[in-house]
C-alpha cells in the first residue's frame, strides 16, 4: 500500500482527503483495465469515471475555479493504479481547459458532456514543424463570412481518432509569432477534418496525426478573442503542468511499492535483499526523491488554489523535478528486480514505458529548465 501520510500535510483540507479516499476505493475495484483495445478502454474509462462523478474536477461550471489540488490528487491516485486511467482523466481536463477558462456560455455546454463522461475531448497544439516552439504554429485560420476557414496539420494529438471535440490552435495573423494565434472548438464531425494516421508509442495511448482542409467553423467556434490563443494555451498549461508531475509521482510511488515488496521477499545468500546496505541506499534515495516531488507538486497546486494568478515557476519546477525523479525511481526499481524487471507483463516494466513520455509532453524537461531560469533571472533583476 502506497504511503498516504502526505495527505496530512497542511496543503490539504478535509475535502481533499475525502476525495482521495473515495477515488482510492473506486480504483481498487475498477483498475487496472484491459489495455488490449486501447481506444475502447479509453472510451470506457471516460464513461465509467464520469458516471462515478470523478471527472467533475476536469472542468468548471459557471462561477467555479479549478481545484488544482484535487486534480493532482486524482492524477497521482489514478497513475498509481493504471497509467491509461490517468491518461483518460487528464485529457478530459486538458482538452477542455481553454473552454473552462475562456469559453462562451454556448461552448461551456460541452463541459456537461465531458465532465459526465459522455464526450471525449482533445487538446490540439503540436504540429509536425512545431512542438515546444508554439509560436511556430503553421495551421491557418482565414476569416470568411460567418466564420473561419481552417487548414493545416496537427500531430501527436492525445485522444486523436476517438475524441468527440478538439480545442485547436491556428494562426489568425493579428501579429507575428505567438501574438497571431487563436483557439477554436472543433467538433470531430466537422467536414474537412481527417485523421491522417494513428501513432503507436511505447506505452499505448490513442494518438493521431490529423489534417484540416478548408474546414469551416462558425464565429461561435472562436474561443475568447482572436490573437489570444498563445496566452490561452499557456494559461491552460499553467494549470495542468503540475498535474503531470502528480501523475509521475503516482508512477514513482507504485515503483517504490513494487521495489519494497521485491527486496523484502527476494533472498540472496539466505537473507532478504533489503538487508544489503546498497539496496537500503537505493530505497532511501527513492523515498527522498518521491517526498521532494510531492512537496513541489502540492506547493504549486496550493499556491494556485489560494489565489496566485499564475504559477509559471512553481508549475515548471513541479513538472521537471517530479518527472525526472520518477524516471530515476522507476529505473532503480527495474534494477532491483533484475531480469524480471525487463520482462513484459511486470509492473515495473510497464511503469518504465509509461514514465518516459511525461518528460516530453506539456513542455519537455529542457524547456522547463529554460522557464525556471527566466523566472529566477527575472526576479533577480
Amino acid at each position: 500500500m502506497a504511503d498516504r501520510s502526505f495527505l496530512d500535510w497542511p496543503f490539504f483540507e478535509a475535502r481533499h482527503r475525502e476525495w482521495a479516499d473515495a477515488l482510492e476505493d473506486w480504483c481498487a475495484l475498477n483498475l487496472p483495465v484491459d489495455h488490449r483495445d486501447v481506444d475502447g478502454a479509453c472510451r470506457a474509462l471516460v464513461a465509467d469515471m464520469g458516471k462515478a462523478g470523478f471527472l467533475k474536477p476536469t472542468g468548471l461550471a459557471a462561477g467555479e475555479v479549478f481545484d488544482l489540488r484535487t486534480l493532482c490528487l486524482s492524477r497521482e491516485t489514478l497513475a498509481r493504479h493504471d497509467g491509461l486511467a490517468d491518461f483518460a482523466f487528464a485529457m478530459q481536463g486538458l482538452g477542455m481547459g481553454a473552454i473552462s477558462l475562456f469559453g462562451s456560455p454556448e461552448q461551456r455546454a460541452w463541459l456537461d458532456k465531458t465532465r459526465s463522461g459522455t464526450a471525449v475531448s482533445a487538446f490540439a497544439l503540436t504540429e509536425p514543424g512545431s512542438g515546444s516552439d508554439v509560436a511556430a504554429t503553421a495551421m491557418s485560420a482565414e476569416k470568411v463570412a460567418g466564420g473561419w476557414k481552417i487548414s493545416g496539420e496537427k500531430t501527436y494529438i492525445s485522444n486523436g481518432g476517438i475524441a468527440d471535440l478538439y480545442v485547436l490552435f491556428a494562426r489568425t495573423g493579428e501579429a507575428p509569432g505567438a501574438r497571431g494565434l487563436s483557439a477554436f472548438l472543433l467538433p470531430a464531425d466537422t467536414p474537412g477534418f481527417e485523421i491522417v494516421s494513428r501513432i503507436e508509442v511505447i506505452a499505448p495511448h490513442p494518438l493521431a496525426h490529423f489534417r484540416l482542409t478548408d474546414a469551416f467553423l462558425p464565429d461561435s467556434a472562436l474561443i475568447g478573442t482572436a490573437g489570444k490563443g498563445f496566452a490561452q494555451a499557456m494559461a491552460v498549461l499553467d494549470v495542468f503542468r503540475p498535474s503531470v508531475g502528480a501523475a509521475a509521482l503516482g508512477f514513482a510511488r507504485r515503483a517504490l511499492d513494487e521495489a519494497l515488496a521485491r527486496v523484502q521477499s527476494r533472498r540472496v545468500q539466505g537473507a532478504p535483499l533489503s538487508d544489503l546496505q546498497m539496496v537500503q541506499g537505493h530505497i532511501a534515495d527513492m523515498a527522498l526523491g518521491i517526498d521532494a516531488s510531492a512537496l513541489l507538486v502540492y506547493r504549486a497546486a496550493w499556491t494556485r488554489d489560494t489565489g496566485a494568478p499564475r504559477i509559471t515557476r512553481e508549475a515548471a519546477m513541479a513538472k521537471l523535478h517530479a518527472t525526472e525523479t520518477a524516471q530515476k525511481v522507476i529505473d532503480t526499481a527495474v534494477q532491483l528486480f533484475g531480469g524480471d524487471g525487463v520482462r513484459t507483463g511486470e509492473m515495473v516494466e510497464s511503469l518504465y514505458r509509461e514514465i518516459r513520455a511525461l518528460r516530453i509532453y506539456e513542455g519537455a524537461s529542457d524547456v522547463q529548465r529554460v522557464v525556471i531560469a527566466r523566472q529566477v533571472l527575472g526576479g533577480a533583476l
